[in-house]
C-alpha cells in the first residue's frame, strides 16, 4: 500500500472512538522515504488541537536531543512520527491516559512496511519500548536507555516531558554518552540518499 493511501485510511480510523472523550483525530507523519522513525506515546491535548505531532514543550526537548530544527523534524521524507496511539486518549490523574491499545496492532506494521528498511528507530518512552523491545520488559526504562548501543538500529529514549529534566540530572551519562551518539546517527540518516 502507498503511504498516501495509508495516510487516508489512518485519517478515517475510528477504531477506538467509543473509548475517547472526543472525536478521533489521528496524528501521524511518514513517507516512503522517512529514514528516521520516532515512535512516541500518544498526542497530548495541544497536539490534538493543532494536528501537528510533537507540537509542545516535549517536542522542543526531543528536537534538542536530536540536534535538529523544526523544518527537518517536520519533513516526512526525513522523519516519520508514529505514536503508539494516534489519537489523544484524554486526561487521567497526574497526566494523560495511556495510548489506546487498539492502535499499534492495527497500524504499526502497515506503516513500517512502507518505510525504508535501513531506518533508524527511536523508541520514546516506556509504551513504545514495551511494544517494540518486548524482550527487555524486565529492564527499567533507565536500564534500556543506558544499554542503548545493544539495540542498534533501535534507540530507546526517555519521554522528553518536563520530568525528563530531573531524570537527566540523576543520569548525567545520558547527555554525555547517549545524546552525542544519537545526534551522530540522526545526522547520518538525514544526509543519506534514498
Amino acid at each position: 500500500m502507498s503511504a498516501n493511501k495509508l495516510h487516508r485510511e489512518i485519517a478515517a480510523c475510528t477504531i477506538c472512538a467509543e473509548h475517547l472523550p472526543h472525536d478521533p483525530h489521528p496524528v501521524v507523519q511518514f513517507s516512503e522515504r522517512s529514514r528516521i522513525l520516532i515512535i512516541g506515546q500518544a498526542p497530548g491535548s495541544k497536539v490534538h488541537a493543532s494536528g501537528v505531532p510533537w507540537d509542545d514543550d516535549s517536542g522542543d526537548r526531543l528536537r534538542d536531543w536530536l540536534g535538529i530544527d523544526k523544518r527537518t523534524f517536520y519533513d516526512a521524507d526525513k522523519i516519520a512520527l508514529v505514536p503508539m496511539g494516534f489519537c489523544y486518549p484524554g486526561k487521567a490523574s497526574g497526566g494523560d491516559r495511556p495510548p489506546r491499545k487498539e492502535c499499534a496492532p492495527q497500524w504499526h506494521d502497515q506503516v513500517l512496511d512502507v518505510l525504508p528498511e535501513d531506518r533508524l528507530t527511536l523508541l520514546v518512552g516506556t509504551f513504545a519500548q514495551a511494544h517494540h523491545l518486548p524482550e527487555t520488559k524486565k529492564l527499567s526504562m533507565t536500564e534500556r536507555v543506558r544499554r542503548f548501543a545493544e539495540y542498534a538500529p533501535i534507540v530507546p529514549l526517555p519521554h522528553p516531558a518536563w520530568r525528563s529534566v530531573m531524570w537527566m540530572r540523576k543520569n548525567p551519562w545520558f547527555e554525555a554518552e547517549v545524546l552525542p551518539d544519537l545526534q551522530q546517527r540522526v545526522r547520518k540518516r538525514i544526509s543519506a540518499k534514498s
